[in-house]
Order: C-alpha cells, then sequence, then structure tokens
C-alpha cells in the first residue's frame, strides 16, 4: 500500500466549495494541521465563523470524500473557526483586540432596533462567538436592562472601563455612568465624545464581533462612529411598513455616503402567529423589506415575528433566544446571527483591490 501524500488529500478536498465565499477551501486556506500517518489522516477546517450555518454538511463531505481515497483506514475532521479581522476603512483606527465592528441601525425609532442588537449579539455569542455590545443609543440606552445586567457602574482598571458581562457577552451602556433618572442632554460634540470613549477607553479584550446599538436616525452619533473606527458593515432594522421602509432608505444613503458597506437588512415585526389558532397575521404589511433589498440591493438576513416572547425577554433582562429558545422568533434570531457572521466574513475577504478604493 502505498503512502498517501498531502498534495493527494489537498487536492481531494477542493471539490469542496464555500457557498458564501465560493472558492474550494484548501485555496481559501480553511486546511490547518494536515497530518498523515500511514493510513490515518487527520487535519483541521477552519471557517470564518462559528455561526456556520454547513458546518455538519462540510464536515461529512470532506469525511466521506478523504475516506474514499486509495490507501485510506481512518479520516478525523475537526472543526473549528478563526473569525477573520475586519477591514480598515479610510484612515480610521482598529480597536485593539476587536475584529470587526457592526453598527444596528434604523431610520426611525419603534422597530426593534434594540431587541435585534441584543439577540444578535447573544446569539452569535452562543454560537461561540467572543461579542460585545456598545449601547451608543445615547437618548434612550436600554441595553443594561435587555440584558439583566443592573445598573451597577462598571469598574475601572488601568485607566479604562471594564465592560459589564451577562448572557456570555461584554456591554457598556451611558445607562450603566450616569443616574437612571438623569436625562440624556448631549449636543454634537459630546456625542462625538461619549462614542470616542466607549471605543476607546473601554477595555473590550478580545472580540470577534463587537455589536453597535446606534440611535435611530441619521444623526451625529452615526457620522461619528464612521469617522472614528472602521465599521466592517452595517445590519439595517425594518419593520414591514412604508414609513419604516422610507426612513431606511436614508439609512443606506447615509451609510453609502460614509463609506460604510451595508450587510444587509433586518425585517422585524414581519408578522404574527396566534398562540390559540396558529393562524398568522401580517400586521404590518408584508415583503417590504424584500422590496428594499431589491431596490438597492442588499440582502434579506431575516425576517422575524412578533410574539410576547420577545417582550417579556426584554423586559425581564433575559433576551428571547435564552429565555424561550424553541420560540419561532428565537429561531428566527439564530438564522439572523449566521446570516450577518456570514456577510462580515465576506465582506472581511474581499479582494485587496476592494479594500483599497473603498478607502480612498
Amino acid at each position: 500500500m502505498s503512502q498517501i501524500s498531502e498534495e493527494t488529500v489537498l487536492e481531494a478536498l477542493k471539490q469542496i466549495i464555500d457557498p458564501d465565499l465560493r472558492k474550494d477551501i484548501v485555496t481559501l486556506g480553511f486546511i490547518r494541521d494536515l497530518e498523515i500517518s500511514g493510513g490515518d489522516v487527520s487535519f483541521t477546517i477552519m471557517l470564518t465563523t462559528p455561526a456556520c450555518p454547513v458546518k455538519e454538511e462540510m464536515e461529512s463531505d470532506a469525511t466521506t470524500i478523504v475516506s474514499g481515497l486509495e490507501g485510506v483506514t481512518s479520516v478525523k475532521v475537526r472543526m473549528d473557526a478563526e473569525v477573520p479581522q475586519g477591514r480598515g476603512i479610510a484612515n480610521n483606527v482598529a480597536i485593539p483586540g476587536v475584529k470587526n465592528i457592526i453598527a444596528v441601525s434604523s431610520g426611525k425609532g419603534g422597530v426593534g432596533k434594540s431587541t435585534v442588537a441584543v439577540n444578535l449579539a447573544v446569539a452569535l455569542a452562543a454560537d461561540g462567538a467572543k461579542v460585545g455590545i456598545m449601547d451608543a443609543d445615547v437618548y434612550g440606552p436600554n441595553i443594561p436592562m435587555m440584558l439583566g445586567s443592573g445598573y451597577d457602574q462598571p469598574e475601572v482598571e488601568n485607566g479604562q472601563l471594564r465592560p459589564v458581562e451577562a448572557h456570555g457577552i461584554k456591554m457598556i451602556s451611558m445607562a450603566v455612568l450616569v443616574p437612571r433618572d438623569k436625562p440624556m442632554i448631549l449636543r454634537g460634540p459630546m456625542l462625538h465624545g461619549v462614542v470616542r470613549q466607549f471605543l476607546s477607553d473601554v477595555n473590550w479584550g478580545e472580540l470577534d464581533y463587537l455589536i453597535v446599538d446606534m440611535p435611530p436616525g441619521t444623526g451625529d452619533v452615526q457620522l461619528s462612529l464612521a469617522q472614528l473606527v472602521p465599521v466592517q458593515g452595517a445590519v439595517l432594522v425594518t419593520t414591514p411598513q412604508a414609513v419604516s421602509l422610507s426612513d431606511v432608505r436614508r439609512a443606506v444613503k447615509m451609510f453609502e455616503t460614509v463609506n460604510v458597506p451595508v450587510l444587509g437588512v433586518i425585517e422585524n415585526m414581519s408578522y404574527f402567529i396566534a398562540p390559540d389558532t396558529g393562524n398568522k397575521y401580517e400586521i404590518f404589511g408584508s415583503g417590504g423589506g424584500q422590496m428594499l433589498c431589491d431596490e438597492y440591493g442588499l440582502n434579506l438576513l431575516g425576517e422575524v415575528p412578533m410574539g410576547m416572547e420577545v417582550r417579556e425577554g426584554g423586559d425581564n433582562g433575559v433576551p428571547v433566544v435564552v429565555s424561550f429558545p424553541d420560540s419561532p422568533q428565537a429561531k428566527a434570531f439564530r438564522k439572523v446571527a449566521e446570516a450577518v457572521a456570514r456577510q462580515v466574513s465576506i465582506e472581511a475577504m474581499k479582494p485587496e483591490l476592494v479594500i483599497l478604493t473603498r478607502g480612498q
């Protein structure tokens, strides 16, 4: 029996194509730690996100393909993930240890943007990613309540704030820095300073994703964030009705203006399923999110149904993906997290030529 070679194994594995990056997993550099001992073959497939929906399929295909090679008696495939470092945009400086910054934004209030941001962060963390959430909605900072983390001020360590931790994610918010009943009276330059402090004066540690919950609209904080840091991409939250879609169009244009790619659109409150009858009601209309995506060439990242579970989770400080993991809402949020992670990986691994063009 002839000794099987590394070249033979790698050539065979080129049959497996990553569905998002549209290249084979060998060319993409996903195959790590390939070892061959006699007929025993082992290797690691290093994915670009732990929230990969085709992880099991890829593992099965790799096992089958290599097992079919002449001389192979056993195959051990290890699945792991290494989130790629996001691209730098213009002259912005990255936060040490933070690989990707994702802005969650909306054109108007009342669409559930903060709820989406919290459940997106918790779902990514549940998949094994290192996640933080920055509450940049300084006029209505509700993230601590939604995470049930309390309002105690964070500790200061070596001149930096240590983020509050809850449900496996790190969090910072104006709500934990000022008294709960104090109004947020801040003008543009002050907002710029708050954003800068949240980014530079907080010890975020090692993060795969930093989710930033933006205030609604297209104002100073969004512009400040885009000017200060390399935002990997923005996720826009809308509801199906025309008024919300109209405002989101302005948000799309705003992010285009500051050279931040829009990763996609999440349609929240898409429909309601009556718990007693199971009937589906499209209270705010239907198809609005898809129509917006078709209009601007964007990705529809998911449709999240309405439900009392979402409201209860937010009020009780236990997000729905944790408190009601089998609910339609939790399942939708997990799919949204997978879709967002895929889009971040696609952006991060675009050719260098595109990166340079965007930064000009």
